[in-house]
């Protein structure tokens, strides 16, 4: 075989290396083109929702730091099961995201026997969006004033002491099954059909304590109608500055808040969850925005993608915790 000269062999590599670039640029210039087409963001629950009306002032400035429309789309279902679901199952290419929240990808895991989709391994974590927290709050008919003192007062009381909650699995149920499990209260759950129902017999004075949203209680508590003695996030509330926390009191790992978290589907290129991150953490530093999810009862937080997986892990671990003690079923 007649060998190769150099001079040759250098220009045929370097014709293979030029050849070879039309393959790549098509890629590299889609890559960089994200997003060309609209994107959709799933709501795993009714609109009206909480999770609906929080998405949606959010979706509008995305849109604008992304130059795509962000349209938001229902699909409710099985405590956000079926539309999470959805998302899981797309492709992970940036345009199919999931606005989940405490029900949809860390209580069900634990309540429900069967989950179609594992929540650490089957979607990308993009932000903690916002915490809804809430506050502990008692009939002005018991004589507690800080949390301690029901603590203690609920252990003199034969039988125990009852709770109220919005249904079985609820946030409410589990609240106040991990307040029994951290102090020791002789608690028992007493669920309602709605949380509205729960509210207006705490008031009433027919059940001693609710664990529920601030914006649905505060109105009571600011007429007397109803005590607050602990708001049950990690720190002391905006819309309550005066109320100190559980976690303030003694009771340790008391952080229960609702919250609500954007997802995509598992191995999302990182040059695109950075993208949307950037663009959902912009949206609400805005300080315009951070006054409108107040306004709703609820927190801004934009905590970025690792950080937020990590958190989510503790999260899901402290409701599996309470459900396997407990032994509460979602109805």
């Amino acid at each position: 075989m007649t060998p190769i000269p150099p001079r040759r062999r250098t220009l045929l590599a370097g014709g293979l290396g030029l050849a070879a670039l039309p393959l790549a640029a098509p890629a590299l210039r889609a890559q960089e083109a994200w997003p060309s087409r609209p994107i959709r963001m799933v709501v795993p629950f009714g609109a009206g929702t909480s999770t609906d009306i929080m998405t949606r002032l959010v979706a509008v400035p995305m849109s604008k730091a992304l130059g795509q429309p962000v349209v938001v789309e229902n699909r409710a279902g099985a405590g956000g099961v079926v539309g999470s679901d959805a998302v899981a199952k797309a492709a992970p290419d940036g345009y199919t995201l999931c606005m989940g929240s405490i029900a949809s990808h860390s209580v069900n895991v634990s309540l429900m026997p069967s989950m179609p989709y594992d929540v650490l391994r089957d979607f990308t974590p993009l932000s903690l969006v916002t915490e809804a927290p809430n506050l502990l709050v008692v009939s002005p008919k018991v004589p507690a004033r800080t949390l301690p003192e029901f603590i203690a007062w609920a252990k003199q009381q034969r039988g125990g002491v009852s709770y109220a909650s919005a249904g079985n699995g609820t946030s409410s149920h589990l609240a106040g099954e991990l307040l029994k499990l951290r102090s020791g209260a002789p608690l028992e759950h007493v669920p309602y059909r709605s949380g509205a129902q729960a509210v207006t017999d705490v008031v009433a004075g027919n059940v001693p304590m609710i664990v529920y949203q601030v914006t649905a209680v505060l109105p009571f508590v600011r007429e007397g109608t109803l005590r607050a003695l602990a708001a049950t996030s990690a720190r002391r509330l905006e819309l309550t500055p005066e109320i100190p926390t559980a976690i303030e009191q003694g009771i340790e790992g008391f952080d229960v808040s609702a919250w609500h978290g954007l997802f995509a589907p598992a191995g999302l290129p990182a040059p695109v969850r950075d993208r949307i991150y950037a663009a959902l953490k912009a949206a609400l530093d805005a300080p315009e925005m951070r006054a409108q999810l107040r306004d709703q009862g609820l927190q801004p937080i934009g905590m970025a993608p690792a950080e937020f997986r990590t958190w989510l892990e503790g999260d899901i671990a402290k409701w599996r915790e309470v459900v396997r003690i407990s032994g509460a079923r979602a109805d």
